[in-house]
This record gives structure tokens, sequence and C-alpha cells, in this order.
């Protein structure tokens, strides 16, 4: 869950909430909105115990039992593997390029190209990891984890220390300038929340825990308490050192505060950071390939995705996919937009999620359930859900919410020839044929055999 967010969105929680008090407490209730979420997900993860998270959830539930049949599943594969996946990597990518080229230009503006082409660097290093080794993957991620904390240590010490020293002229300003838009409060929580996104991951990887039933629930509520006040003692540690308005001019927040304490060991900050967003986005290119590679053995996705190298046993196909869709997004689009443009469609299905726990209650009586959220949870999660998908698109609408809706309809219209008639273009097969020879891939099957 700690990656990039805590590090890019001070800024924009502030801006849209509009004072230091009325901040933290968006930071601390989007951490009891992400509690409540992933207790919900929670049940979904130990009553359907197979990997996947919603798709997998989606498809039990409506696939065979409902007249939605696999709609909702395949629109949430098409989504999650068009943007809300791609666009995480993507804005944890260029929240790495923004630390490691804003203190090469001290007191300048950074220049947008070389952002983007560091960006494109790392995604390209990023998949060659991933296609040629798992295990050098997930080392990899093992080490930047221990970076990401050292870097949140620093940060929350210096500002405890900070506060001892007497430093809380701009905490005391309380809810001065608080902002009370429906649209405004509804996009701070965009941008808070997205640092708490992946409170759900673990369900892409249910079937590879030990004990799910026990230690699904039991991670969460000891993980999240803990995320969350990592997340607002970090944010108060801000305020010690940096005034509002430093806070809004500064398109890395960190930077700026480390410039204050550090002084030539100022470097040190701004390192860590990008280290943290870059193995957050590592850790999510190897969770965003087993989405594609799943639904191309179920035949919802294209057969190639499914395939895998058969010296290096990685779902090549899949991860080069989900490089191509990352790279536009980043010569495409900024920080501020992909956030807003991937909250509004991840929360469209967060929402569909929260329904489906409840309509459980009801179609799946009998299914087990070896941890039960209480009702009122999903009840509450499902009104969030709306509010946050609804308020900023009836209010102060963007484009991107609309290029995302033009995104859903597409899926429709890939769903209905290609699943629902199973139609299979001729191209498609030479395409496999021409990846197989160039990647020396396979369907596992045949390299289990």
């Amino acid at each position: 869950m700690i990656g990039s967010g805590l590090f890019i969105s001070p800024k924009s929680v502030f801006q849209f909430s509009g004072s230091v008090a009325a901040s933290l407490l968006v930071w601390t209730l989007s951490g009891v909105v992400a509690l409540m979420g992933a207790l919900c997900y929670a049940e979904f993860g130990t009553a359907i115990p197979v990997s996947g998270a919603e798709y997998s959830y989606f498809l039990y539930i409506y696939g065979s039992k409902s007249r939605f049949g696999p709609i909702p599943a395949i629109l949430y594969l098409w989504m999650c593997s068009l943007i809300i996946k791609t666009a995480t990597v993507s804005i944890m990518l260029l929240t790495f390029a923004e630390y490691i080229v804003e203190p090469m230009f001290p007191g300048c503006a950074t220049p947008g190209a070389i952002k983007t082409l560091v960006a494109l660097i790392a995604i390209c290093f990023i998949t060659f990891i991933n296609c040629y080794s798992v295990k050098m993957a997930t080392t990899m991620n093992n080490v930047l984890t221990v970076v990401k904390l050292l870097a949140i240590a620093i940060v929350v010490l210096v500002g405890a220390y900070m506060l001892y020293q007497g430093h809380y002229q701009h905490l005391i300003t309380g809810f001065e300038g608080t902002r009370t838009s429906f649209s405004d409060l509804a996009c701070a929580f965009y941008f808070g929340l997205w640092a708490y996104d992946g409170w759900n991951d673990l369900n892409f990887v249910t079937e590879e825990l030990i004990n799910p039933s026990v230690n699904l629930p039991r991670s969460i509520m000891i993980g999240i308490p803990l995320v969350t006040l990592c997340f607002v003692f970090t944010n108060i540690s801000y305020f010690t050192v940096l005034s509002p308005d430093e806070v809004l001019a500064s398109e890395a927040v960190a930077v700026g505060f480390a410039d204050y304490v550090l002084g030539p060991a100022a470097f040190i900050i701004p390192i860590l950071v990008a280290a943290s967003a870059f193995g957050a986005s590592n850790g999510t290119c190897l969770i965003a390939s087993r989405l594609p590679f799943a639904a191309g053995r179920k035949g919802h996705w294209p057969e190639l995705m499914s395939y895998i190298q058969v010296n290096r046993l990685t779902p090549t196909p899949a991860l080069i996919f989900n490089a191509i869709i990352v790279s536009i997004m980043i010569c495409v689009g900024d920080i501020a937009r992909l956030i807003e443009f991937f909250s509004f469609v991840a929360w469209m299905f967060y929402g569909g999620a929260m329904v489906t726990v409840i309509v459980m209650r009801y179609t799946e009586k009998d299914l087990p359930r070896p941890y039960k959220v209480p009702l009122v949870i999903p009840i509450i999660m499902s009104v969030i859900s709306a509010y946050l998908v609804l308020a900023p698109l009836t209010i102060q609408p963007k484009v991107e919410y609309f290029y995302a809706l033009i995104f859903l309809i597409s899926g429709f219209l890939f769903y209905i020839p290609f699943v629902h008639y199973g139609l299979r273009l001729r191209i498609m097969k030479k395409i496999t044929h021409l990846m197989q020879l160039l990647l020396k891939c396979s369907p596992c099957e045949c390299v289990a055999d």
C-alpha cells in the first residue's frame, strides 16, 4: 500500500481540502474507508478463495447465476487492464521521474520531456526484470520496500523533532480556509485514497496465501491502521517544516521538506522516495500481469496473454502488453489527471464490489464465510463509492471522466463479438504465431508437459 501516493498526494489533498486540519482529516478518513473496503474484500477472499480479485468474484456471483452473465467480470477485466492497473504504474513512475529530475533543476520548473523519458526508461527496465526472472523482481521489490520504510521513518522522526522544538505554527491554523464544495471534497478524497490504494491487492493472490481465512482479515486489521498512522504522521511532519503556501508550490513535497531540514544531505530523501515509487511500480507490474494472464486462459482475453516464456516461465506477453499501455499513459498524461482518471474508474468497480457483497448475502446464503463483515459496512461503502463517482461527474465534470465512460462502453463492444459470440480475428492468429517465435512463448499447459 505504501507507494508513491504518500509523497505526491499531500499537495493535492491540501489544495482541495483547503486547510491543514481538513487535509489531515481527509488522510485519516481515507484510512478508515480503505479499512472498511478491505474488510468487505476479506469476506470475498475467504468465501471465494481464488486469485483474481473483482474479476473472479464477479465471474463467480454473476457468471452463470444471473441475467448479467459474465458482463461485470469482463468489464472489470477490460477497465482494469486498460486503465486501473496501468494508470497506477504510470502515476508511480511519473512520481519516480519527478523525484529523480526535480533535484537537478533547483528553483526551476522541471522539463516535462525529461520526466517522461525517465519514466519510459523505468517501465522498460521493470518489464525486462519481470520477463527475465520472477525471483529477481520479487527480491528487488523486497529490498525497495525496506528503502521505502526508511524514507518514511526519516520524515516522521525529523517531524517529531521539529514538533519537540516548537515548530507547530502551521498546524494550529486548524480548519482555516476549509473548502466545503462536494466536488472539492471528492477530489481531495481521490488523492487521499489513491495513496491507500492497494488495500485489495492480496485478493489478486488469495490462492498463494497460507490459511487465507485467518491471515487475510488479520493482515488487514493490523496493516491498514498502521499505514494510516504512518500517513497521518508523515503529513504532520511536512507541516512542521513547510508552510501551506510552500506545500502548494512544491511538485515534490518531500524534496522541499528535505531541503529545509537536511541541508547538504537533502539528496537522500529524493533518492529514497524515487526508490520507493520504483519498487511500488515493480510490485504493481507483478500483480497487473496476472489478470490478463488468467483471463486469457478463460477465453475472455486474447489467448496470447496466457502464454509464458518457455525458458524463464514468466508471462512475457502480458507484461509487454501492460508496458505498452503504461508507456502511452506516461506520454499523454500527468500525475494529477491520471489520479483523477484512475480514481473515477476504480471507485465505479469498488462500488460494484460492495454492492456484490450485499447481493451475496441473499443469493449465496449457504456459502461458507470464515469471515463475515457487518452488513452496515458494505452499505456505507456503497454510498461512499456512489458519492466519489457521481459528485465530480455531476458538479464539476472533467474530460477525463468522459474518456473513462467511453472506455467502459467500448468494453461492451469488445464483449459482444469476442466473448459472447466467440469471434476470432484471423490476424490475431498470425500475431500469436509471430509473438511465439519472437518471445519463445507457448501455452503454460505445453510448458508443463
